[in-house]
Parts: structure tokens; C-alpha cells; sequence
């Protein structure tokens, strides 16, 4: 274990993974926190504390009379603004790193890479798998991100079975490549809430209060008026860190929303 200063690969794995633990789990005895520590070579201790220090620059997190540890470096914050102008760019960086770290920690240990380990396959190419690879890479994190941020419940319904949770994009995935995995752009939603979010039957005013379309409101059904008209005008709830962007839940009203 090392009392050095941390590195710069070694804070974007860490913020990698504050991004994807709920707030109450930055402690020393969370696994991935100790799991992240023997593969960088720090105590379990410094990595939660690490952690608690990103926490202290979330304003999600300040906001709401939650303050981290709130001596977060220089080094910690830029960081935190490399992420967000390239949220793709250093996710996929941060996965190459622990494939990297990971093969030297096996290696150490007298076991295999995960090159040795790779499994070959005749059904795609070399670039396939790799798109494909990545492509779960993003999907996963944005998920973590967004799931864990809150709560791992519906922010409308509330509803917490993560197999009916969806991590749902407020701009469109296709419309905006730099805030794909940006978890501000993200909201929690239960399979078909994050459908009629979509379809731009509901969306969020800038307070963060459900609006439902016109035609939502006026179809006299019992699903519907069980459903959703009972959200009309509620406040969603609000994650523990990355909240909404209000700029992102703008763009949804007035390009998505069919009342627009």
C-alpha cells in the first residue's frame, strides 16, 4: 500500500466509481471500494475517503446539507471537469486501465491475463467485438450511474424491482454524443413511465414537476387514471448526486414532448 500522491489514472478510477455506488455505500467495507484498492495499491480507508472527497464537490450532494469531506484537491476537481466534457471518451479509458492493472495484479499473483483467458470467437470480427464491448461498457455505467443515483427506484412511481427499472435518457441517445453517458442526463424510470417519457406523453417542468400531455390526460381509461394522472404536477424525487440538468430537461420539453 502507498501514502504517495494519487496519480491521475488512479483518481479517474476512483471517480469511476464514485459515479456508480449510492452515497451510503462510500466506506471502507464496500467490496468494490476494496477491491479497487488492492488493484491500485492504496487501504480501503483512503479509497472511501477519495470517494467522500468528489462527494464534496457534487453539488447534488452539498445542496441537499451533505458535505463529503469537503477537502477535495485541485487534482480531484479537474477530474471531475475532464469527466464531464468527455463522459465516453474516459469511460471507456477508465475499463482499458483496470484491464491493464488487472493483468499486472494476475501476473503478480501467478495467474493469466485476460488476454490469456480471452475466448476466440469465429462469429464476429476483431471490430465487432470490440463495438460490442464497448458498447456494453457505456450501457452498463450509465446504468449504474443513473440506478444508483437513485436509489435503484423509479423517480415517478417509486417502484424499486431493478428488473423494471430503466436508466432513461432526457435528451435522446441519437441527439446528443457528448451527454450520452452524462448521468445528469438520466432519470430512473419504471419500464413504462420511461416509455411515455420517450414518446413525450410526460415530461418535467423546470422544478422538476411531471406534466402530462394533453392526450395522456384526456383518455379515459383505468390504467391511465390509476397510472399517471395522479402524477400530474409531483415532484419527482431528486437523486442523491447528479441531478437533472435543467438545460437537458428544456431541450426534452421542446423537442420531445408532443405538447410543445
Amino acid at each position: 500500500m502507498t501514502s504517495s500522491p494519487w496519480t491521475d489514472d488512479q483518481l479517474k478510477l476512483a471517480f469511476y466509481l464514485y459515479c456508480q455506488l449510492p452515497f451510503g455505500k462510500l466506506h471502507h467495507r464496500n467490496q468494490e471500494i476494496i477491491s479497487l484498492a488492492e488493484l491500485i495499491g492504496r487501504t480501503p480507508s483512503a479509497v472511501a475517503m477519495k470517494l467522500c472527497n468528489f462527494a464534496s464537490i457534487d453539488p447534488a450532494v452539498t445542496e441537499t446539507g451533505r458535505s463529503g469531506l469537503g477537502n477535495a484537491s485541485a487534482k480531484d476537481r479537474k477530474v471531475w471537469a475532464d469527466f464531464h466534457a468527455d463522459w465516453e471518451g474516459l469511460a471507456l479509458k477508465v475499463q482499458r486501465l483496470r484491464a491493464v492493472l488487472g493483468d499486472e495484479h494476475a501476473l503478480s499473483q501467478g495467474g493469466d491475463s485476460a488476454e490469456d483467458n480471452f475466448e476466440d470467437s469465429s462469429d464476429f470480427s476483431g471490430e465487432t467485438r470490440r463495438v460490442f464491448s464497448e458498447q456494453r461498457i457505456k450501457q452498463s455505467f450509465f446504468r449504474r450511474a443513473v440506478l444508483s443515483g437513485y436509489r435503484e427506484r423509479c423517480c415517478m412511481s417509486g417502484l424499486s424491482d431493478p428488473r423494471l427499472l430503466i436508466a432513461s435518457h432526457i435528451v435522446p441517445w441519437s441527439r446528443d454524443k457528448a451527454n450520452r453517458l452524462n448521468p445528469s442526463n438520466g432519470l430512473c424510470l419504471s419500464a413504462i413511465h420511461d416509455r411515455a417519457f420517450d414518446k413525450g406523453l410526460i415530461t418535467l417542468s423546470d422544478d422538476y414537476r411531471v406534466i402530462l400531455a394533453k392526450e395522456l390526460r384526456g383518455r379515459k381509461e383505468a390504467f391511465v387514471e390509476q397510472v399517471f394522472i395522479p402524477l400530474e404536477g409531483r415532484k419527482i424525487e431528486l437523486p442523491e448526486r447528479f441531478w437533472p440538468d435543467q438545460s437537458f430537461i428544456s431541450q426534452h420539453r421542446s423537442s420531445v414532448f408532443v405538447d410543445r
